[in-house]
């Protein structure tokens, strides 16, 4: 996959979790909900329709105020892809105003490892700059060592 410099940016860690789990804490809203914003920040709604045309809808809370966040699945490769985008709500609704779609992968690292990679595309450079101004790499960093902590915590059960 080409990347835009201008438009797209990419997180990429490998994680101490096994590929399957993380899977599961993306694709489970009861998972899902553990590790999905940065703390003290919280997911307190999730429906997840985890296939191309299927609803991917959260609700943040941050700071006392509840943020919606209603997109849609276009691209599900179990255990390899998630490609999602709030361009689009359930039913191809279009948005009225769309800001990325997200791209996930989940690689094997070996001995239980995962090379996880998070790219975020955006329509313009303006967005791309006001996401990573907002804090993507801090925030999706963060986000990510979230996750690996859950699963680390799911794999030992």
């Amino acid at each position: 996959m080409m990347l835009n410099p201008d438009t797209d940016l990419k997180l990429t860690r490998t994680l101490n979790a096994p590929r399957a789990v993380l899977w599961d804490c993306w694709t489970k809203p009861e998972h899902l909900m553990h590790w999905f914003v940065p703390r003290p920040h919280k997911v307190v709604a999730c429906e997840l329709d985890v296939r191309p045309g299927g609803k991917c809808n959260t609700t943040f809370e941050v700071d006392g105020n509840l943020m919606p966040n209603n997109g849609v699945y276009l691209e599900v490769i179990p255990g390899e892809k998630l490609v999602f985008t709030d361009t689009y709500t359930e039913g191809w609704k279009p948005s009225p105003e769309p800001f990325m779609t997200a791209i996930v992968t989940f690689e094997d690292a070996g001995e239980g490892k995962t090379t996880y990679t998070a790219i975020a595309r955006h329509r313009n450079p303006e967005s791309a700059k006001q996401h990573a101004d907002m804090g993507f790499y801090d925030g999706w960093g963060t986000v990510a060592t979230q996750l690996e902590e859950y699963a680390q915590g799911l794999a030992a059960k």
